[in-house]
């Protein structure tokens, strides 16, 4: 039996239809986005929607079977009739902060939202104060960290079936803040610590001075020792690629996370010094829908204490990473440490640019 009731603020893509345009396999697990995620969960039940559009309004209560008296205009009035216990906030990131913090003081349980949390690091701050007031627990949608085969290399990786973590390399050509988001944080994932420092080079001096989205390249150190490359400029015949360097091993995810590769030093070699093998990658035990991975994800945190595996301070550090990629290069290519002082500076998203009509529309166009 449904034990969650759950409402969706925004119902475009994300929030509603993505799994319908996927038409063959690939790294993405279905359910994935978050109605269907909710229709499909067995402890959750999908009850309303809100979104300022009409357009998307009718089509998310077509979808999934919705009376028109659960669908909203203003999500205020949702959390004021639904007695929701789950929320998917799937707007723009343009008001992504308002919206959390209005859903965590009405009572919620668990917010889970989209990426990047926010575009500046203020209203980042404010999403996790007002959540952390209000006991609600917030999952941020950098997907990647609960994909079944990146889960598998995080087990290899604390098993030490790789030794040590030296160095985590992420190809990714992207917004820093807008897809970079994943990037940046499957990178953390991997590399299991916290950035210290790092130093950032960005596309152009030009892109570095302003303050929308823009693609870069930057050197990690982290607090347990490991170092990390990110590369979110062209990235050729490389792209979205993940190489995790070990003590003893190696992890290696290929167009985008579709290919794993287990690489093992066996005795031998000049020398004496190893030689690289490559070994079969252990296939998960459980393939479920992502979707469904991540509501257990949060439930869990909901009812046994805990963080989700992406938790409203990861998607917070992805946005400071970032930022700080970018004032090392407007600094003149310096180290720049965190946590960072200025706490309003900000990345306009991309994913903002002409956010006044549906992306749905927008990509018919």
């Amino acid at each position: 039996m449904s034990n969650y009731r759950a409402g969706v603020i925004g119902l475009g893509r994300m929030g509603s239809t993505f799994d319908d345009e996927i038409t063959q396999g690939g790294s993405l697990f279905l359910p994935y986005c978050h109605a269907p995620s909710y229709v499909a969960s067995p402890k959750t039940e999908l009850v309303a929607g809100a979104d300022l559009h009409a357009e998307q309004a009718t089509i998310f209560a077509e979808r999934w079977g919705l009376n028109s008296e659960h669908i909203y205009s203003d999500y205020r009035e949702m959390l004021d009739k639904e007695n929701l216990d789950l929320v998917s906030v799937c707007t723009t990131a343009r008001v992504r902060s308002s919206i959390v913090q209005d859903v965590a003081r009405a009572g919620v349980k668990g917010i889970w939202a989209e990426k990047p949390i926010s575009l500046s690091l203020a209203e980042a701050d404010a999403m996790l104060d007002v959540c952390r007031e209000n006991n609600v627990v917030m999952a941020i949608n950098c997907a990647r960290r609960w994909n079944p085969f990146f889960s598998e290399a995080r087990k290899l990786i604390d098993e030490e079936e790789i030794g040590n973590v030296l160095q985590v390399t992420v190809y990714a050509q992207c917004g820093l803040s807008h897809n970079g988001s994943h990037a940046i944080d499957i990178l953390r994932y991997m590399a299991g610590g916290n950035v210290e420092w790092v130093f950032g080079e960005m596309q152009s001096d030009e892109a570095a001075a302003g303050e929308y989205d823009l693609m870069g390249n930057g050197y990690l150190v982290f607090d347990n020792g490991v170092r990390a490359y990110l590369r979110s400029t062209s990235c050729g015949a490389a792209p979205w690629e993940v190489d995790v360097i070990g003590t003893k091993g190696r992890i290696r995810s290929i167009n985008n996370a579709e290919t794993f590769e287990l690489i093992r030093m066996l005795p031998g070699g000049r020398r004496g010094r190893g030689v690289p093998a490559t070994c079969p990658f252990p296939f998960p035990a459980r393939m479920q829908g992502m979707g469904l991975t991540i509501l257990d994800d949060i439930i869990n945190a909901i009812e046994n204490g805990g963080s989700p595996k992406c938790s409203g301070e990861d998607g917070r550090a992805a946005l400071e990473i970032a930022i700080a990629l970018r004032e090392s290069h407007r600094r003149g290519g310096v180290k720049v440490n965190l946590p960072i002082e200025n706490r309003e500076l900000r990345i306009l998203s991309s994913e903002i640019r002409g956010d006044d009509t549906p992306a749905r529309i927008r990509r018919l166009r």
